[in-house]
């Protein structure tokens, strides 16, 4: 009885009209932007025979949060987050068509990919302070937690369909389809924010200017000790844990021998453990602090990471992924929880970005990084230093993020 109270309890935010939509559209454009990413990596492998401009793919997906985020995170906090969301997610759509055209076209280069994937990660970067800050306002407070991990379900669930349609579709066709694929896929989500009956919420700073917002913003930050257990550890988790995404599409063409079909399949491995880690996290929330969650993902992620360095054969590397899809979700979950927790209502956009920010850029360097290392001591020794990096974050654990779910934090900002 209680594991089936447990599992309504993880389903209760999809009773939400408007949530079940939003998540609905949602799931379907990560299906598309799943599918982009396998047909942009899988393009760069043929564009490109070093392993660093495969690994600045993802440099260049991430590192538009890190120049704009704060930014994103105080403007979704001043305007209507609505008509933010509207706006960005037009652009992403925009951009993808372009890309889309330009490839049929046969006028992409390497640089160009790079340019207009960093577009499209402005879109992105603009779009997630607003969109995650609006999760709160879409079901009540008690509900969020369960609500933060169908979103994170959501986008797994796209993460196990996503790259293997994408890879399926490159190999019926092209990267250009697959491009112009992605493009449609944020028409959903544009209709549903378009139908949402919006309240804006009352802003604490008035009609402060944007540096002025974002001033406060970084204040806020800067003296509250629950965020910054939660920002080091983010940063030190995500830029070891990038390793294995950069190098994926480098270790799945050069050393596999598999096509973009395999390499979608690997993608899909990491999506579908991520999936069975958001099932089995509920009751594991209630019974565990997110310290001891981070600790056990971190340890699996690593065990990923080497598999994939170690191990030449597709069947145990394509296991090994699902094992860090589930490594990469309890972590990656209880960070973002405790995230999204602490931030009362008015500030929560900008503490989120700041959030976002340290995830992506960790993402950005570390993918470069781990590709110029990469260039020169080679793939498998470039994998095991990430791994061995993951294991040393443990020693972080002191900074404790928040106790576990029922337990209050001294720490955290509560919303009256």
């Amino acid at each position: 009885m209680a594991g089936s109270n447990s599992l309504r309890g993880a389903w209760s935010p999809l009773r939400h009209p408007i949530f079940r939509a939003m998540w609905l559209a949602s799931v379907a454009s990560n299906i598309g932007t799943w599918m982009h990413t396998v047909g942009a990596g899988w393009l760069m492998t043929s564009l490109a025979l070093s392993p660093l401009p495969v690994a600045l793919v993802q440099t260049a997906t991430n590192l538009p949060m890190f120049v704009v985020g704060l930014p994103a995170g105080a403007l979704a906090d001043m305007v209507s987050r609505r008509r933010l969301l509207i706006f960005t997610q037009s652009w992403m759509l925009a951009v993808a068509a372009l890309l889309g055209v330009l490839t049929l076209a046969g006028v992409i280069g390497p640089w160009s990919l790079l340019v207009l994937t960093f577009a499209l990660g402005l879109g992105s970067a603009m779009n997630g302070p607003a969109w995650a800050a609006a999760i709160p306002e879409l079901v009540p407070r008690e509900e969020l937690a369960a609500a933060v991990a169908l979103n994170s379900v959501g986008f797994n669930v796209a993460r196990a369909v996503g790259p293997a349609m994408g890879g399926a579709v490159m190999a019926a066709s092209s990267a250009g389809v697959v491009f112009l694929a992605n493009a449609v896929s944020f028409l959903g989500v544009i209709v549903v924010l378009w139908r949402w009956r919006y309240a804006r919420p009352l802003a604490k700073d008035g009609e402060a200017e944007l540096h002025e917002a974002m001033r406060a913003g970084l204040h806020y930050i800067r003296y509250t000790p629950a965020y910054h257990a939660v920002l080091v550890r983010t940063g030190l988790f995500t830029f070891a844990g990038s390793a294995l995404w950069a190098m994926l599409p480098v270790v799945a063409n050069a050393e596999l021998r598999t096509t973009s079909l395999g390499y979608g399949l690997l993608l899909g491995c990491l999506g579908t453990g991520s999936v069975i880690g958001a099932a089995i996290l509920a009751p594991l929330r209630t019974r565990y602090s997110p310290d001891r969650l981070v600790a056990a993902g971190s340890i699996l992620f690593a065990v990923a990471t080497s598999a994939l360095a170690m191990i030449g054969q597709f069947a145990p590397v394509a296991f090994g992924m699902l094992l860090g899809g589930i490594a990469w979700m309890t972590a990656m979950s209880s960070f973002s929880v405790c995230a999204q927790t602490a931030p009362p209502l008015w500030m929560r956009a900008r503490a989120l970005a700041v959030y976002l920010m340290v995830f992506q850029g960790a993402m950005a360097v570390g993918s470069a990084s781990w590709g110029a290392l990469a260039a020169r001591i080679g793939n498998r020794n470039t994998l095991l230093v990430a791994a061995a990096m993951l294991l040393a974050g443990l020693a972080a654990g002191p900074m404790r993020l928040a106790p576990k779910v029922g337990e209050e934090s001294p720490d955290t900002v509560t919303v009256e």
